[in-house]
This record gives C-alpha cells, sequence and structure tokens, in this order.
C-alpha cells in the first residue's frame, strides 16, 4: 500500500481536528465570561456542551456511516459549514435556549464530522504505522488547548465573549475548508470491489455495517470508549472554573489546557508507538487506569504549579488513549466499515461526554465544590480499564480484506 499521500491526509486531518475540535471545545474559557454577562447559570451553560457531545455523537454516527458512501472529503466539508454558521449564531444569542440550540445543536452536529470520517479516511491508507498515523491526526486535538484556547482567551478579554465567537468561527471555516480537500480515500479502497463467494463484484452491503455493530467486539469497544469519554470530560471541562475558583487568574487558568495540550501531544506519539510495538489493548489499559488515577488527584490540588503537574499526566494519559480505538476498530473490522464503525462508538463516547459537563455543573451548584465529580469520575475511570480487558484478541483473515468482521 503507498503510505506517501497517507501522510497528506494525517497532516490535513491534524489541521482540521486542531481548528475544528479547538474551537468547539473553548467552551470552558467562555463559561464565567457569559455567565457574568447574561446572567445564565453554569449548569444552563454547561448544558450546551452536553446537547453538544449529545448531537455530536448522533451526527456521527450519521456522517461516518455517509463517509463509508461518499468519502470523507464532502463530509468534512459540510462539517466546516455547519461549525461556521453554529459559532455565529452563538455569538449573537440573547436567549440560553438559542445559545443552546446553536452551540449545542449546529456545532455539535458538525463536530461528527470530525473524527470518524478522516480516522477511517486515515487507517485505510497504512499497514504498518497504523497506530502511529491515528495518533498524529488526533495530535491537533493536543495542539488545540495550545492555540485555540489561549487565543480565545486573549479574544476574550480585548473584545468581548461575542466577538471572539464571531472571529474564531470565520477562522475556522476559513482554514478548515481548503484543508478538507486534501482529505482521499486511499486508493485500494476506491478500486477493490467488495467480492462475493463465487468472485463477481457486488456493492457494498448496509447488512455488513449493521452486523458489525452487534459483534461482541464493537460491544465491547463501544462500552469502553463511553466509560472513558465519561471519565474525563467533567474534570476537562471544569479545570479552568476550579483553578479560578482556587485563586488562579483567568489566563493563567486557561494556559492549563495549554499545558494539557503539550502534554497531550507526546501521550499521543508515544502511546501510538507503544502501541505498534507492544499492542493496542496492553496500551490502552495502562493508559486508562493512568487516566483514572489523575483525575482522583484533582480532589488535592489548588495550587497552580500542581494543577500543572496534574496537567501534564492527565493529558497525557488521555490525549494518548483516544486515537487509539480507532486502532481497535480497524483490527477488529474491515475498511470498508470503518466509517460506520467509529461513527457509532464516537455516538456512545459522546454520550459519556455528555455527563461530565452538566454533571459536574449541577454538583457544583448543589454543593459548592467540585469534589464528588472528581471521585464519581475517578470511578469511572477503572471502571473503563475493567471493560478494556475484556477484548479479545483479534484474528486476521482473508474477510479483512472484504470488511468482514474477525470473530473472537
Amino acid at each position: 500500500m503507498n503510505e506517501r499521500y497517507g501522510w497528506v491526509v494525517v497532516a490535513a486531518g491534524a489541521v482540521i481536528t486542531c481548528v475544528a475540535m479547538g474551537a468547539m471545545f473553548a467552551l470552558p474559557v467562555y463559561l464565567q465570561p457569559i455567565a457574568e454577562e447574561t446572567g445564565w447559570t453554569r449548569a444552563g451553560i454547561s448544558g450546551a456542551m452536553t446537547l453538544g457531545f449529545i448531537v455530536m455523537g448522533v451526527a456521527g454516527f450519521g456522517w461516518g456511516a455517509l463517509s463509508d458512501r461518499i468519502g470523507a472529503r464532502p463530509v468534512v466539508f459540510m462539517a466546516a459549514l455547519l461549525l461556521g454558521a453554529g459559532l455565529v449564531l452563538a455569538s449573537r444569542a440573547t436567549d440560553l435556549l438559542v445559545f443552546q440550540f446553536a452551540y449545542g445543536g449546529l456545532v455539535g452536529a458538525s463536530g461528527g464530522a470530525f473524527f470518524a470520517p478522516i480516522m477511517a479516511a486515515t487507517v485505510g491508507w497504512f499497514d504498518k504505522h497504523r497506530s502511529l498515523a491515528v495518533s498524529l491526526v488526533s495530535v491537533g486535538g493536543g495542539v488545540a488547548p495550545m492555540v485555540i484556547t489561549p487565543f480565545a482567551s486573549v479574544l476574550i478579554a480585548n473584545y468581548g465573549w461575542r466577538s471572539a465567537m464571531l472571529a474564531i468561527a470565520i477562522g475556522a471555516v476559513i482554514i478548515v475548508l481548503p484543508a478538507s480537500l486534501l482529505i482521499r480515500r486511499a486508493p485500494a479502497l476506491v478500486e477493490a470491489p467488495v467480492l462475493a463467494g463465487d468472485g463477481v463484484a457486488i456493492e457494498r452491503r448496509p447488512s455488513a455495517a449493521a452486523s458489525a455493530l452487534r459483534t461482541p467486539q464493537f460491544v465491547v469497544l463501544a462500552a469502553t470508549f463511553f466509560l472513558c469519554c465519561a471519565a474525563h470530560s467533567g474534570p476537562i471541562f471544569h479545570t479552568v472554573s476550579y483553578a479560578m475558583i482556587c485563586g488562579a487568574s483567568s489566563l493563567a487558568a486557561a494556559s492549563i489546557y495549554s499545558v494539557e495540550g503539550v502534554a497531550g501531544l507526546f501521550g499521543r506519539l508515544i502511546f501510538g508507538v507503544l502501541a505498534d510495538r507492544l499492542g493496542v489493548r496492553r496500551v490502552l489499559v495502562a493508559g486508562l487506569v493512568l487516566q483514572a488515577l489523575g483525575i482522583y488527584t484533582y480532589i488535592y490540588v489548588t495550587q497552580l504549579e500542581h494543577f500543572y503537574m496534574l496537567a501534564v499526566v492527565l493529558g497525557m494519559a488521555y490525549g494518548g488513549v483516544m486515537p487509539l480505538y480507532a486502532v481497535l476498530a480497524r483490527d477488529y473490522f474491515g475498511p470498508h466499515v470503518m466509517g460506520t464503525v467509529l461513527g457509532a462508538a464516537t455516538m456512545t463516547s459522546s454520550i459519556g461526554m455528555a455527563f461530565g459537563p452538566v454533571g459536574g455543573g449541577w454538583l457544583y451548584d448543589n454543593f459548592g465544590s467540585y469534589h464528588w465529580l472528581y471521585v464519581a469520575s475517578a470511578a469511572v475511570g477503572i471502571a473503563a480499564a475493567a471493560m478494556a480487558l475484556a477484548f479479545p484478541p483479534p484474528k486476521r483473515d482473508e474477510g479483512d480484506q472484504q470488511g468482514e468482521v474477525q470473530p473472537a
């Protein structure tokens, strides 16, 4: 397989995920300014992110299935336009419901197109360096906190949250649209037909994807992804708010995301290389345990330097494990159903992500502290590591070349 252009797909995917997902996940730095200006509750504002995760998951399933049919390029192109429209509308909103619809509904729907389709396109280009390739694509997500979040914080401080969100909306569209044109399917997936038993070319059947979603392998994959994201979404979303409560300035608190981003960048590279050498499942379980321990440590953190130290550990852990789900999916399922499988897995993970922001906001509003958020999130993180131990070893045969599910 020719991997040379595959690295172009990797680079384009990294840029797209950095800008698009960075624009979506910058909401934490808007949280306090929005609350102060509008009087909306933290739970209500956080609810936009919760809605966004749910919509992103449902839309991701649809985007993923669509990318199996028409390719990732048009899917990402359409989603970029939707992202810009949602951010523009949210920046002008004067009613909480309108804000939740724009940010949670439109921006969330666009977010579903920036994982499953791009990852599905990427893994099709690689055999030898598959874990490293998908990890490098996800590097964009690690760079985003280093670039988009501090940039948003500076814009907010100088121009207000509405102008900041509008500027980021325009910039995201300008960057993502051209980058999406570089995303291509691997030639083997375009040229090679799916063959019936008698060697006659047949149309790729939706039933193959439906069968994949009913296998034990997918159930374990989806459940682990769900628990992993349910564990870290609350701590990630509320880190800025918690640090400011502990006395950090808004810019210093936002810089914690930058530290997590740098750590996540190294985590993706390290975990990707280790997964290629030691096996994906072993590295995933170790990363999930490290993530749970890092989350629990938050209950002892009050000083800014300690926030930075913990950000290194937690950023490396959750940043490193997230790309590995795409590699696991490719190990168990054929390339022709990858968009559907990853889309469905992303849907379950997004539901898990949805619990953290609103749950953390609810716990703070009712208990005046984030203590129980970290305790509960750490427990869920341990459950994710336990679930990951149930992954069966993948088996490879000719069915792998035809998009068939590999039996346990």
